[in-house]
């Protein structure tokens, strides 16, 4: 299997994961608890990620500067995203929408909002696929680490939205249109990460990887790690430590 077949692949498993949990969240009733512990659980696997697979590769890579620098641009680029896509309707978009003022609005109560649905999981997702290609730059194989996060990560992201949209009104086909579009978003993502990246000078590469690695805590911090807490409460603090220890113990076996 050719590296160009093997980023897409693993891109295509890691994205897969959306698939899994929207057909959880759209046709079984999981409960709120449930779905916020995996949250938790899930941001402390790619907060582990982030640190011993992305941040210290672009450091050892570049040094110091790129990958400072390009960790704060990950997260500025994504923060500015962000926003831009909450003023149209996408704030709530891992919310599933039993919470009054925390729900995803309907497109009859705030037009548009279905596509800055699909963006913002675009937007999340894309960085996450990424450094899965970038990742097979280095010694021709896939981080199992850096996969297994992407792909734990985003089984309740899946889970937890698509029930948010079923509420909001929004159909199966457009629920799985999404979901489907963003795993083959991944999958390109992945293929690009390892092609276009390829070409750079090391310290460019060292810096896109921190520019993912920027994007996805800040996409934790936003967006996880609040949907977490609104169920989970003190408990999400245990469970988020139990998901970066387990992916510390994956990156260090």
């Amino acid at each position: 299997m050719t590296e160009v077949i093997q980023a897409g692949w693993w891109g295509l498993v890691a994205g897969s994961a959306l698939l899994l949990g929207a057909a959880l969240g759209y046709g079984v009733r999981v409960p709120q608890k449930v779905i916020a512990l995996v949250m938790a659980f899930g941001a402390g696997v790619l907060l582990s990620a982030v640190s011993f697979e992305l941040v210290e590769e672009a450091y050892d890579e570049g040094g110091l500067g790129p990958a400072a620098v390009g960790t704060l641009g990950g997260a500025v680029a994504y923060t500015a995203g962000n926003v831009w896509l909450a003023r149209r309707g996408a704030r709530h978009r891992k919310r599933s929408g039993h919470r009054s003022g925390q729900s995803q609005p309907s497109e009859t109560q705030q037009g548009g909002s279905g596509l800055a649905l699909a963006l913002g999981a675009l937007l999340d997702g894309i960085p996450e696929s990424a450094v899965i290609g970038v990742g097979l730059l280095e010694g021709g194989s896939v981080s199992a680490v850096t996969v297994a996060a992407v792909f734990i990560s985003n089984i309740p992201e899946g889970l937890s939205s698509s029930a948010g949209m079923k509420r909001a009104g929004r159909s199966k086909g457009y629920v799985f249109g999404v979901w489907g579009a963003i795993a083959a978003a991944s999958t390109l993502s992945a293929v690009l990460g390892y092609t276009v990246v390829g070409g750079f000078s090391t310290a460019v590469i060292a810096a896109v990887t921190a520019v993912a690695a920027g994007a996805i805590l800040a996409m934790i911090a936003d967006t996880m790690i609040p949907e977490a807490f609104e169920e989970a409460h003190l408990a999400i603090g245990l469970v988020t430590v139990s998901g970066f220890l387990v992916s510390f113990a994956l990156s260090h076996a």
